[in-house]
């Protein structure tokens, strides 16, 4: 990445690296897109229906005696997990005809009891069926859709279609690589992980709006520079901000993934992707379609409204 002098200040001249960023996101997407017609989403039980049992322990529990017990009692598709703390766990079962739902709680106790000498306490039972998982996942779809729909007018009316196109793309990436790692690594999508997903959607658009109003900006107050001098001017004025809001970010979102229990684990793990992502899209995604589309000095110039002048004297 080069860099040059001016005023004093180091400018770092993003833009000469669009086009290599542009084949790395490219390439990006479609091993995410790829990843999805193959794996598709290992989706949770919010989304496919089936049972949710917690239980706690005295102590520790060993998570591999427990899945070893449960599949010697023909539980072999279930999911054990730890919650809030080594002492609790969470233990998912999708929806079979022969499981009888009056009695799964006190069958999963049950079989608890015989991977410890310890007491265990059964917490809750819950179920989900499959018609209710498949309206929240469609319904979840629609709601991405409206979100970048309604961005796509703000956008239009704050600025104009030129960085509206930008934006609409930066988000679009953001949200099918973030969903693509989680095809690729197969880690559970559920509704917490949803929420991340729209949350990032909302951190990537504010750090975009930053970064195209000073672009607009600084459109409006320089004259006889490129556009691509422009854009790196911009992007290095907010470039202290981005960082500086990022970090501080990621700060929180690690001490979440590391401490903040198997439950959040996804929902932390989608924001650190979007930040992540959404910081470089805003640079590269955004900001370089400008100069794919031509953006020019015209675009971002407020037209003078004419004055209607009284002829009496």
């Amino acid at each position: 990445m080069s860099q040059t002098q001016t005023d004093n200040k180091v400018m770092i001249k993003f833009m000469s690296l669009r086009k290599y960023t542009m084949v790395f996101s490219i390439l990006l997407i479609i091993v995410s897109i790829v990843s999805l017609a193959i794996n598709g989403l290992n989706f949770g039980i919010d989304f496919t229906g089936g049972y949710l049992i917690e239980a706690g322990y005295q102590n520790d529990v060993n998570l591999d005696k427990v899945r070893n017990a449960l599949v010697d009692a023909k539980f072999k598709d279930a999911q054990v997990q730890n919650y809030g703390s080594s002492k609790d766990i969470i233990v998912r079962i999708a929806p079979r005809a022969d499981i009888n739902k009056a009695t799964i709680g006190d069958s999963i106790l049950n079989v608890l009891k015989t991977t410890s000498d310890q007491e265990v306490k059964m917490r809750r039972v819950e179920f989900v069926g499959p018609q209710v998982g498949e309206e929240l996942r469609d319904e979840g779809g629609i709601a991405l859709l409206v979100a970048l729909g309604g961005i796509l007018i703000y956008i239009s009316l704050r600025f104009q279609l030129k960085s509206a196109v930008g934006a609409i793309l930066a988000l679009v990436h953001d949200v099918i690589i973030t969903v693509g790692v989680f095809s690729l690594l197969q880690i559970e999508f559920d509704l917490t992980v949803l929420a991340a997903v729209l949350a990032v959607i909302g951190y990537s658009l504010n750090d975009t709006v930053v970064v195209l109003d000073r672009i607009r900006e600084t459109f409006r107050s320089i004259r006889k520079t490129s556009a691509e001098d422009i854009l790196d001017l911009s992007i290095n004025q907010t470039l202290s901000r981005t960082l500086m809001t990022s970090f501080t970010t990621l700060l929180v979102l690690t001490a979440l993934f590391f401490f903040g229990g198997e439950i959040i684990h996804g929902f932390a793990t989608a924001l650190i992707i979007g930040v992540v992502i959404g910081t470089y899209s805003s640079i590269y995604i955004a900001s370089a379609t400008l100069l794919y589309m031509n953006i020019h000095k015209q675009d971002f110039m407020v037209e003078a409204k004419e004055q209607v002048v009284d002829d009496m004297p």
